[in-house]
């Protein structure tokens, strides 16, 4: 009988629910649990935690994801992988074992994989992937700067014995690649399963959104006792052919609609999706409703790797302001205008305000502003006023300015309020993958 690997996804994103994961660690009868948290953004703001706090940057969930799922990992001998040591692994490696020590757990050998913060090799005339420019034209200070690992790494731990890996940026899909990689004993260059893998990853790596979470359209898609939906595993063989499925009696679903909004989710070119790993091809993939609940994924392919990695750069953005309030009852989307206006002028002409601040009137045209021009009126709509500036008693005036409108402003605003906070910006860049080199470090409980 051929080998089949289980691996299970416990968190798509940074602030995932916590719960889904324990059910997969207690009745998946998984190889392995993986965790992603690290967004390009909630990876910039890692690095502003840990200026604040050397002792931090890694994801502030961290100890208590582990400790609901560890004992229960321990006892059925699955091992975890994450990339929530952000902006310091080390770290987090240290928090990690302190959780097991709290919970009575000992033997566990926790693998640090350090050497992603490629800050000290960028130059700072490396022209930016978004504008083209150098990103020293962007006149900020840079906070970090994290190239994206590959499975090689995880793998490399996991061969070395470790129970838990934790990480810094290690590109998503690569969490999944590397248990496979360590379990199959995958070369680093074969690229038809590690093609095979990465789509794998690909579909794991955001959690409930293949079980029914971010699909479900009253109406149109309907998913069943969405609320308590599961999050996924996949079975997989050797030769990277895949069931994707969840645990019995959870909500949601897993389908073949599914599984193809996932596959194609944020994959500018499924027949050349990039990664550290390889050139992943996903269009040749068959999906195949193998049950109720379980598709069969076949068919993901790959070519060779790129020979650069991507680098995510974290400036200081300064401090954002966001101001609201709101207006209701007829006349209200032009009440707003006028507040709009109101602002608008007092920040140019009293303030002498030459950054720019960006008006949503939610509601009526917010998420679409740019691409409706004439909305329809509405009787309920909120101003929201936003804006980046390095100057922080300026974004304290816009703060103020919204406020007044209370009483300074058309008739029936209300439900105002604002806050200051540090802001980041991102722009990505490609440094040849020869000078980054990645370390692994054991930490033991």
């Amino acid at each position: 009988m051929s080998k089949t690997i289980r691996i299970g996804c416990g968190a798509g994103f940074a602030g995932d629910r916590i719960e889904p994961a324990i059910e997969l660690a207690e009745r998946g009868r998984l190889d392995f649990l993986f965790f992603e948290g690290l967004a390009e953004r909630t990876l910039a703001q890692s690095h502003l935690a840990r200026l604040q706090n050397p002792a931090l940057g890694y994801n502030p969930l961290l100890e208590r994801r582990i400790a609901s799922v560890l004992p229960a990992c321990r006892a059925n001998g699955t091992r975890i992988v994450t990339n929530m040591g952000a902006a310091n692994p080390l770290g987090a490696g240290r928090a990690i074992a302190a959780t097991a020590r709290r919970l009575g757990i000992s033997g566990i050998r926790i693998a640090v994989v350090e050497g992603d913060d490629v800050t000290s090799l960028l130059d700072p005339a490396m022209p930016s992937l978004e504008t083209g420019e150098s990103i020293s034209a962007t006149g900020r200070s840079m906070i970090g700067a994290n190239a994206y690992l590959g499975a090689d790494v995880v793998a490399a731990a996991l061969d070395m014995g470790a129970d838990i890996v934790v990480t810094g940026r290690v590109a998503d899909p690569s969490l999944v690649v590397g248990p496979l990689m360590h379990g199959f004993g995958w070369a680093a260059d074969d690229w038809q399963r590690l093609g095979a893998g990465t789509a794998v990853g690909h579909l794991l790596e955001c959690s409930c959104q293949i079980t029914g979470g971010y699909f479900a359209d009253p109406g149109f898609k309907d998913v069943e006792d969405v609320a308590f939906v599961g999050y996924p595993f996949a079975e997989v063989e050797e030769s990277g052919d895949a069931i994707i499925t969840k645990p019995e009696g959870t909500g949601g679903c897993v389908t073949r609609h599914t599984v193809k909004e996932q596959l194609l989710y944020e994959v500018h070119d499924p027949a050349a999706y990039l990664t550290p790993d390889v050139t992943a091809d996903f269009s040749q993939i068959a999906l195949d409703q193998a049950g109720p609940d379980r598709v069969g994924v076949r068919g993901g392919r790959g070519r060779e790797r790129p020979g650069s990695l991507k680098v995510t750069v974290g400036f200081d953005g300064g401090i954002l302001a966001e101001a609201e309030i709101s207006y209701a009852g007829p006349g209200a989307s032009e009440r707003a205008r006028l507040a709009m206006e109101i602002v608008r002028l007092r920040m140019e002409k009293l303030h002498r305000c030459r950054d720019a601040i960006r008006f949503d009137i939610i509601g009526m045209s917010s998420l679409h502003a740019s691409a409706i021009s004439d909305s329809p009126p509405s009787r309920d709509v909120r101003l929201r006023a936003a804006m980046r500036t390095v100057d922080p008693e300026l974004g304290r005036q816009l703060l103020a300015e919204v406020e007044a409108l209370w009483i300074a402003g058309p008739a029936g605003g209300g439900g105002a309020r604002g806050r200051l906070t540090p802001s980041i910006v991102t722009q990505s860049v490609l440094i040849d993958r020869t000078l980054v080199k990645p370390r692994i470090e054991m930490v033991e409980t």
